[in-house]
């Protein structure tokens, strides 16, 4: 029996230690852990697994998405009861095993039950008084379960708010697309929807925003991958969505800009290569982190079939201001080989995370979130509005 209780206190201590590391880990560390046996990461894979196939199973896209906004937030509350029923399990097996005395209320003899009633109330600080031990081993094993307790619950408390805090950051930049890059955002209307005279130098400002929020989605995403599964108020948008529209905006204005001339097209040139070093980084290093996409994974024809390729050649000369077919097969074919650079990653987070990705060019038809509501109501284009104004300020200066 004495050898049996002392493989209980080995395990106890074992399960208290890899819970709190585990903890430590998740929430304190603020960069990635690469060991692969993890409690949060077995836990998180599995049941994204299980909750994923149930969605696919889903017709609906609007119930889908409902169920999956939902697996987010619920994972990590049921991630930190994990936590604190693994501790109050722990404790109570190490109490178990160090056999200390106890006195039950009405005098009842104690068993593993009592031990585990005793070690929540005193995780949980609640202090009913019923049980008391009489041991010095059990009084320390006390005192530090309640110290735990405490330490838990200030985890909790400082780690939400900076979770919700990453989102909301992370979110606002995404509803901004939709005025901007239509809904889905795509990187052809975030070029189109710019005056040409303007282009350059609005587009630099937009890339540069994009290299901070690029950077900023790395960062929390690394340290708090749960953000992941978080997602946006919209069916058609997605962080993964915006990363691939800005990528693909930055491989448009690249593989435009060869023999740009212009101050403002030289800095929009060198803007773009830095925001795509940056996007390109986040979505290298988040799809590592998802185990979701390969190196050898070849670009696939899904985002720009071939009868895209005429709309897309439109979209150049419009962009471009020239038509000449030579050069613009020089363009597809350079944007062709930075695709390769980043598209396979996002495609596997595509398919991971089951966010979508956005096409190249938006749809003639497509309205964007804000013309539209639940009552049917449409409104105008973001330049439709532009031309009435610029007709009543003419009107009136008549």
């Amino acid at each position: 029996m004495l050898l049996v209780r002392s493989v209980i206190v080995v395990v106890a201590v074992l399960i208290i230690a890899g819970v709190l590391w585990d903890a430590f880990e998740t929430v304190v560390l603020p960069r990635r852990v690469s060991r692969r046996f993890r409690l949060a990461r077995i836990y998180t894979r599995s049941t994204w697994r299980v909750w994923s196939a149930l969605a696919r199973r889903i017709q609906s896209l609007e119930r889908r998405e409902a169920i999956l906004a939902i697996y987010g937030p619920l994972a990590l509350l049921v991630l930190l009861a994990l936590w604190v029923f693994l501790l109050i399990l722990g404790y109570a097996l190490l109490l178990w095993g160090l056999a200390t005395p106890l006195t039950v209320a009405g005098g009842a003899t104690p068993e593993f039950g009592t031990d585990l009633y005793f070690s929540g109330t005193t995780f949980l600080t609640l202090g009913l008084g019923d049980i008391i031990p009489h041991a010095g081993p059990s009084r320390a094993v006390v005192v530090i379960e309640v110290g735990t307790g405490f330490g838990m619950l200030a985890l909790v408390i400082g780690y939400l708010p900076v979770l919700y805090q990453a989102f909301s950051r992370r979110e606002m930049r995404i509803s901004l697309l939709d005025a901007h890059a239509g809904s889905p955002p795509t990187a052809g209307a975030l070029l189109l929807r710019h005056p040409p005279n303007r282009r350059a130098r609005r587009l630099t400002g937009i890339l540069a925003e994009w290299e901070n929020w690029s950077a900023e989605l790395l960062e929390t995403h690394l340290s708090y991958p749960l953000l992941a599964f978080y997602r946006s108020q919209h069916e058609n948008q997605s962080w993964v969505a915006a990363l691939a529209m800005i990528l693909d905006a930055c491989a448009l204005v690249l593989a435009c800009g060869r023999g740009a001339v212009g101050k403002e097209e030289e800095e929009l040139a060198e803007q773009a290569a830095f925001t795509f070093a940056m996007a390109r980084h986040a979505s290298i290093d988040l799809a590592q982190v998802f185990q979701s996409a390969s190196p050898k994974v070849v670009v696939s024809d899904g985002r720009l079939p071939s009868a895209e390729h005429t709309r897309l050649r439109a979209l150049l000369a419009t962009v471009r201001g020239s038509s000449d077919a030579k050069e613009s097969s020089a363009v597809v074919s350079q944007l062709d080989d930075l695709r390769k650079l980043y598209e396979p990653y996002l495609e596997g987070l595509a398919k991971a995370l089951l966010m979508p990705l956005p096409p190249w060019i938006p749809a003639p038809d497509d309205l964007d979130d804000w013309q539209t509501t639940a009552d049917g109501v449409t409104a105008p284009s973001v330049a439709a509005l532009m031309s009435q104004r610029k007709a009543s300020t003419s009107g009136h200066g008549d």
